[in-house]
């Protein structure tokens, strides 16, 4: 049987005892980072007493609940001890009865028996840097390899939250509002007050250059953000800053590059070897919305 729990129902106890031991456990299912993103804006279909569990956020507009990705949230999904293609189906299956949904991602370790689209994430898995390294493509190394002017001239730096704001704030792209810039801002900065969030700075006489956040969590680190000045856009800064941490952590912890479907960023991502994660998607056109909220209209399941 599956129920669903709004934010003040859950036992969050047993909500953080089934991500934990699950087959998918991702960082981004946690409590911390969903009250953050989504603001306590999220439900929780259960089976049984807590045996699988899916995190479901939503937005609200006209008290009307929209369930939809938060910014920065990669990965959702089924959580169980075991994944299970028919339970994957049941809760998929709910989810579309009972709530009205513009964009859902599950997790790549979910399976389904229905036809679902798909985004791409990489993933390189703990070993030895060396080994990692030596699977580097032959652009990728040519690109870390610096030249003597920029090794004499650079460094490395972690950064605070107000120098690594002021740059995002100079250098953003790829937010189509002003709104998605605060967002991103206010969750970052919610992320590094609970020391889950890094800045690492690539410096160029004595000028931040690239940047990168990194968000760290039990057995992952997850690539959140990079930034860049597009003056130095070719002198490789940000592959500089992620092998940086990849070399500093890889032996213990996966590095989750936390996806890529445009082909300029599937070809940054690619250059470091990781393995290929797709995941399931469910992502609706407005007019499909607009069908299904009538189609749950008729049914008398209002939200």
């Amino acid at each position: 049987m599956i129920r669903r729990l709004k934010y003040k129902e859950i036992d969050f106890k047993k909500y953080a005892d089934c991500l934990e031991n699950s087959e998918q456990r991702k960082y981004s299912a946690s409590k911390d980072f969903l009250d953050v993103t989504a603001n306590k804006q999220w439900d929780v279909l259960v089976y049984k007493d807590y045996e699988a569990v899916m995190p479901v956020p939503f937005i609200s507009k006209k008290r009307i609940k929209i369930v939809h990705n938060p910014l920065m949230c990669q990965q959702l999904g089924v959580f169980s001890a075991k994944d299970d293609q028919k339970m994957n189906e049941r809760f998929l299956h709910f989810l579309q009865k009972n709530y009205l949904v513009k964009v859902y991602y599950f997790n790549e370790t979910n399976s389904f028996e229905s036809k679902l689209d798909t985004k791409k994430n990489f993933l390189l898995y703990p070993g030895n840097y060396t080994e990692v390294f030596a699977k580097y493509s032959p652009k990728r190394k040519r690109k870390l390899r610096l030249d003597d002017e920029v090794l004499e001239n650079s460094a490395i730096k972690e950064i605070s939250y107000p120098k690594a704001e002021k740059f995002i704030r100079e250098n953003v792209v790829g937010l189509d509002k002003e709104h998605d810039s605060v967002a991103l801002l206010k969750t970052l900065e919610a992320f590094y007050s609970l020391k889950y969030l890094k800045f690492f700075a690539f410096y160029f006489h004595n000028e931040i250059t690239n940047m990168i956040a990194t968000y760290s969590d039990y057995d992952t680190i997850a690539l959140l953000g990079t930034f860049n000045d597009k003056k130095y856009i070719k002198m490789a800064g940000a592959s500089t800053l992620i092998d940086h941490v990849i070399k500093e952590n890889i032996e213990n912890y996966i590095f989750d590059f936390e996806g890529g479907n445009l082909p300029s960023i599937e070809e940054f991502f690619r250059g470091f070897r990781p393995e290929l994660k797709p995941y399931a998607v469910i992502d609706n056109s407005k007019k499909a919305l607009v069908k299904n909220f009538a189609s749950l209209m008729m049914r008398g399941k209002f939200f």
